[in-house]
């Protein structure tokens, strides 16, 4: 059944995808009391990265900033898995966001306002949050960003 947020979703063109299934021993999202914290997500596209790499040498800022949108849809299909319902999403507490930096890009929050964007576009006020931007070595599967988000719930 969709509700408001897939019906926004819908409205941008946009789809809810199917969970990522870990990569590893953990699950893609946990609930504790009327918090949901995802795991990180990778910016999978039917079961593969569409493309890999550092961003600002073999992926540019824009194409990063593309991908943690990806990102962000995955995140939100892991709190649905655990919830039910996208509705049910009182606010956006957390987003952090890892990217796959060649040694001198400094962009990350650039990179990251891809997934800050799309929540806020989605979620509205709801989709407003503190945010960290870490540049790092490298990510699973080469992937170029990671992002993870926590959200707090409305009471059932």
């Amino acid at each position: 059944m969709s509700g408001t947020v897939e019906a926004k979703l819908a409205e941008l063109g946009l789809t809810l995808p199917g969970v990522v299934p870990p990569l590893a021993a953990y699950q893609p999202a946990v609930q504790s009391g009327v918090y949901v914290y995802t795991a990180g997500q990778l910016p999978m596209v039917d079961g593969k990265l569409p493309v890999t790499g550092k961003v600002g040498a073999e992926v540019t800022a824009e194409e990063a900033k593309a991908l943690a949108r990806t990102c962000a849809l995955n995140a939100l299909a892991a709190v649905k898995s655990v919830v039910g319902d996208l509705d049910r999403i009182a606010r956006v507490v957390k987003v952090v966001g890892f990217v796959a930096s060649a040694s001198d890009f400094t962009g990350q929050p650039g990179v990251l306002n891809g997934a800050s964007e799309l929540l806020g576009a989605v979620l509205g006020d709801k989709g407003v949050h503190a945010r960290s931007a870490v540049g790092v070595a490298v990510l699973p599967l080469d992937a170029p960003v990671e992002v993870e988000i926590q959200v707090e719930l409305t009471h059932p």
